[in-house]
């Protein structure tokens, strides 16, 4: 993809994430629910941002 946050990327990214916790979302029970939301959040960020590659970028120091 090309880095541009969208409605669709977002709504790919939500269809994408572990289907207990999207399942989770409509759980009668207050602790499963948040643990839900906070998991699709973090997929979602994640997808939006995935974290730097530190080895990449990594400058190697001379010995």
């Amino acid at each position: 993809m090309d880095g541009k946050i969208t409605a669709e990327r977002i709504a790919s990214l939500i269809e994408d994430a572990p289907a207990w916790a999207l399942v989770g979302i409509a759980a009668p029970g207050e602790s499963l629910r948040a643990a839900a939301q906070l998991e699709v959040a973090q997929h979602v960020y994640g997808g939006l941002f995935p974290p730097m590659n530190a080895e990449a970028t990594q400058i190697p120091l001379p010995w």
